[in-house]
């Protein structure tokens, strides 16, 4: 079937694709010898990014999406209730029969699974580090009390006659924003963090002082329909300031003394948001890459589209069902370059599979509700 390249975003779907490919690349890493050489720590670090991306272009569609619902429309519990069942077609059908695979899978290779019914209800990281059952999960989390508590904060505040919705609309994100931010701050006041594995379980991976990452990209919707010729004419220099934050983050941690060790203040308060707002200059740009100049560039729209089923099957279900079978410590470096090939083939293809044969139709059944 011929693509429709000229109704998507090109752009957008770079990001998505960009991101994926990221946080794929960094469980790579999980078949080859730990190795503190650059290509190996620059893919670690690319599962951290990847992740981080998706949380700031997620934001920015739904807070789109959301704004122009509350300021045009009278936003009542209907609207909120329209939104969440067009989400929640679009993530939860996926989510649970992977969950569910993953349930199946562990029973048969005899893992025990701590707290199994948390994970039905997006609580496995809402105040403490996930269990080590299906470790990706965290980020869903995150992003379905985010679906959850920004509709519901606008219908209350909607309740309250204002004559600026749009302004209110900016209230109730940056007050959001504030508030999840603070919680990094009592985390930094009640926690010493000696490295960055447990930084890792303990604050980034924890609902509670996240959901602020997925407010940027809100906030950053808002500021493109606001500003909308800004937004395009300043496209270019918001990129370089995007790419020069995350040029720091790569580069500029050691010789200003912020690691972890150093400064956890740094790590535990700031870090995060820098990177969500390093990502969110990045997005004038791509938004207004619009369309597909040839079908050449298809495996990219591809790509985008298999995203979320790659995220849910490259892991958990794919890589650690392989190495349960096939230790790749044994293997010499031209093994292991094939079990990556193999891997990779088995990943894209099975989430294609599940896109085109489960994802699609259920969405396609959602558009004609």
């Amino acid at each position: 079937m011929e693509p429709n390249l000229k109704q998507r975003i090109f752009g957008l779907d770079v990001l998505r694709a960009t991101a994926i490919i990221m946080v794929v690349c960094s469980h790579i890493l999980w078949i080859y010898p730990k190795s503190n050489a650059f290509i190996p720590t620059l893919f670690e670090l690319f599962g951290f990014w990847g992740v981080e991306l998706f949380f700031v272009l997620s934001g920015f569609l739904i807070g789109s999406i959301l704004y122009k619902t509350f300021v045009n429309e009278s936003f009542t519990l209907k609207s909120v209730f329209y939104f969440l069942k067009r989400r929640w077609f679009r993530t939860l059908p996926n989510y649970y029969l992977v969950l569910l695979l993953n349930i199946l899978i562990a029973y048969l290779l005899g893992f025990s699974i701590e707290n199994m019914g948390s994970y039905f209800l997006f609580l496995q990281n809402f105040a403490s580090k996930s269990p080590v059952f299906f470790p990706e999960s965290w980020s869903l989390s995150i992003e379905e009390f985010t679906y959850l508590l920004l509709p519901l904060s606008l219908f209350f505040i909607g309740l309250i006659k204002v004559k600026n919705k749009s302004k209110a609309f900016l209230f109730v994100v940056v007050a959001l924003i504030l508030v999840f931010w603070m919680n990094k701050f009592y985390y930094h006041s009640q926690h010493t963090i000696s490295n960055l594995l447990e930084w890792n379980l303990n604050l980034k991976s924890v609902l509670i002082y996240r959901i602020d990452a997925i407010l940027m990209g809100v906030l950053a919707a808002w500021i493109s329909l606001n500003f909308s010729e800004f937004w395009k004419k300043s496209k270019t220099i918001f990129a370089l300031i995007g790419f020069g934050f995350i040029f720091f983050l790569m580069f500029g941690i050691l010789p200003l003394n912020l690691t972890i060790e150093q400064n956890p203040f740094f790590w535990n308060v700031l870090y995060l948001p820098i990177t969500s707002i390093a990502f969110a200059f990045l997005l004038p740009f791509f938004s207004n890459w619009k369309t597909y100049t040839n079908a050449f560039l298809y495996p990219i729209e591809l790509i985008s589209k298999i995203s979320y089923s790659i995220y849910l099957l490259h892991y958990s279900v794919i890589l650690l069902l392989l190495k349960a079978f096939f230790d790749s410590s044994q293997m010499s470096d031209f093994e292991r370059h094939f079990f990556t090939v193999v891997y990779l083939l088995i990943t894209f293809l099975s989430s294609y599979l599940l896109y085109r044969f489960y994802e699609k139709p259920i969405m396609n059944w959602r558009d004609k509700r």
